[in-house]
């Protein structure tokens, strides 16, 4: 049977109940992959780390938590990503995207479908309200697909409204591929009325959750989503908004790290616009056009280049252990049998990937390496602080 990495234990972990990324990380740094699961299992994790009011409510959590994980298997949860072709990634690891890598607030554990290649160069988020109006449609449907050809990545939550309308704009031409970040499992479509629109995204972009397949949709876990999102952004963009509501809390997100935000101008009697209007009124700058946008990234405008561009494709045998590497770690035995290989071709073919920064590897391991949105290797991360709850 192929060996499996230690990662399956993060992949359980994050299948709890209720875990989220800061729990998820206190139990990690605690005691380890294996050690946690093992903790979780018996029921005896340390109540501090789960931190609730009061005992009593500690106490319900650790035990759901070890009622849960007694119904889970590790292995084979880990088989089932594999047999997805959904990749995951721990913040630990060389492959773990650096704009998330070094934000204040990041997810221990990425699930993804596409190519994490995508992240580099310019991204905007695109968000607004669920509730939207034509216009509002009709503006964001305008701004992906503008800012895309553009070479910009768009990046929204593929929620309803303004969301999907972004991405409806950015699929509907050949430029920058769309991001999505969504707050379930990538096998738990919600909306489900946008269940083509995360195909398209997974196979032209990239669709990123910080949940395990069979996770659902839960509504503490969009807020979480949208720290993402602000996260990956160069710059963020409210197309329309009510006063309170899940852009504004992006915004808000935005702010806190810095990045530019933008709001587009809507009546002042309209209700779906009161968000926007305030972001202008309290100084944010206003997006009527894609030009706006560019500007504010910097730029009058942006070649797409597809990740193919950024890096010379590898030739013969190491183009055939390539194309067998999935988006995980796998050990070098498995690819002698994906590729039908010698050891030693498999080796060398091994050798030549990580020297042209497709592949990492560690301890007979072999893991795919994306870029950095500057280039840099991914390994030269700076330390990261955990925040959420």
């Amino acid at each position: 049977m192929a060996r499996r990495p230690e990662t399956r234990y993060v992949v359980a972990l994050a299948a709890l109940p209720s875990i989220g990324p800061g729990r998820l990380r206190r139990l990690l740094d605690r005691y380890g992959p294996e050690g946690a699961w093992t903790a979780v299992r018996s029921g005896r994790v340390d109540p501090s780390l789960v931190v609730q009011p009061g005992r009593h409510e500690r106490a319900e959590v650790i035990e759901r938590w070890a009622r849960r994980a007694g119904q889970l298997d590790p292995d084979a949860l880990w088989d089932a990503h594999r047999r997805a072709a959904v990749g995951v990634v721990t913040c630990d690891s060389p492959a773990f995207p650096a704009v998330l890598a070094t934000d204040d607030d990041p997810p221990v554990v990425l699930f993804w479908r596409g190519d994490l290649d995508h992240l580099a160069g310019m991204r905007a988020a695109v968000v607004g309200t669920r509730d939207a109006t034509r216009y509002g449609l009709d503006v964001a449907h305008a701004l992906g697909r503008e800012l895309a050809e553009a070479g910009v990545a768009v990046v929204s939550g593929l929620a309803l409204g303004i969301d999907g309308a972004a991405h409806a704009g950015v699929l509907a031409i050949e430029g920058a591929p769309p991001i999505g970040v969504v707050g379930s499992g990538l096998d738990r479509v919600y909306p489900r009325a946008h269940g083509g629109l995360w195909r398209a995204v997974g196979e032209r972009g990239l669709l990123l959750s910080e949940y395990p397949l069979g996770a659902p949709s839960a509504a503490w876990q969009f807020p979480a989503r949208n720290r993402l999102i602000a996260a990956l952004a160069d710059v963020v963009v409210v197309v329309e908004s009510h006063a309170t509501g899940g852009a504004m809390g992006t915004a808000v997100e935005a702010g806190r790290r810095g990045r530019t935000v933008l709001a587009v101008p809507g009546p002042v009697t309209a209700p779906s616009s009161a968000g926007t209007n305030q972001l202008l009124f309290d100084g944010c700058g206003p997006a009527r056009q894609a030009a706006d946008v560019l500007l504010a990234l910097g730029v009058e405008g942006v070649r797409h280049r597809p990740a193919a561009e950024r890096r010379t494709a590898p030739t013969g045998d190491a183009e055939r252990v390539l194309a067998a590497l999935p988006w995980q770690p796998v050990a070098v035995e498995q690819l002698v049998l994906a590729t039908g290989l010698a050891l030693g071709a498999v080796v060398v073919a091994v050798e030549q990937l990580e020297d042209g920064g497709w592949v990492t590897t560690s301890a007979g391991w072999v893991e795919r390496l994306g870029r950095d949105p500057g280039g840099a290797d991914r390994d030269r991360r700076t330390g990261r602080v955990g925040r959420t709850t």
